[in-house]
This record gives C-alpha cells, sequence and structure tokens, in this order.
C-alpha cells in the first residue's frame, strides 16, 4: 500500500506492507536504498514539474523508526552535554538525521 500525505509542507510518500520483509529491499543496509530512491523519485519531480521537490520517501516504517531512535539519542546527548559542561560527539548522519537530531 502506498500512504501519501503532507507534512510541514512537505510531502511524505510511505510505502507500507503485511510482509515487511519484502519491504527490506528496498530500504537497504542502513537506509541507503531508500535514500537513494527518494533522491531519484525527487529528480523525477523536478524533471517533470521544474520545481524542487522536498518529497519524504518512507518504506516499511523505517523512517518513522529512526527518527524515533534518533529522538531519543538527541535527548541524551543533550542530558550528557548538560551534565559534563562538554561538547558529544555524534557519529556522522545524513541530512536527516541531523534534522531529527536538532529538533
Amino acid at each position: 500500500d502506498i500512504d501519501m500525505d503532507v507534512e510541514a509542507d512537505r510531502a511524505a510518500v510511505s510505502i507500507v506492507s503485511d510482509n515487511g520483509r519484502d519491504l527490506q529491499k528496498l530500504v537497504g543496509r542502513d537506509g541507503e536504498v531508500l535514500e537513494a530512491l527518494q533522491e531519484l523519485t525527487r529528480l523525477a519531480v523536478h524533471r517533470e514539474t521544474g520545481d524542487r521537490s522536498r518529497l519524504m520517501l518512507d518504506i516499511a516504517g523505517y523512517r518513522a523508526k529512526k527518527r524515533q531512535e534518533l529522538s531519543e539519542l538527541g535527548a541524551e546527548a543533550a542530558a550528557d552535554a548538560k551534565s559534563s559542561g562538554e561538547p558529544v560527539r555524534l557519529r556522522p548522519m545524513s541530512p536527516f538525521e541531523r534534522k531529527v537530531v536538532h529538533d
């Protein structure tokens, strides 16, 4: 199934299935395939409309789960920084991941 919505002026497309295993191939390791599919979709929209697309693609709830994990990571890092008074280093992240942590 494909669910479409608008979140914060951004088109959100979610692909879901009862058999999540089939969709895991479209997510790939660490979401690499999902990122590539999202970029290809954005490029196709741009080519057809001439407008830059801010479309967000989610497959099998990967981004929703990742968003929750990153929110928790950000809260923990902020608490650590506050209690120690020292900066906290996080692993390199994609733009999506950085935005979630900062929000």
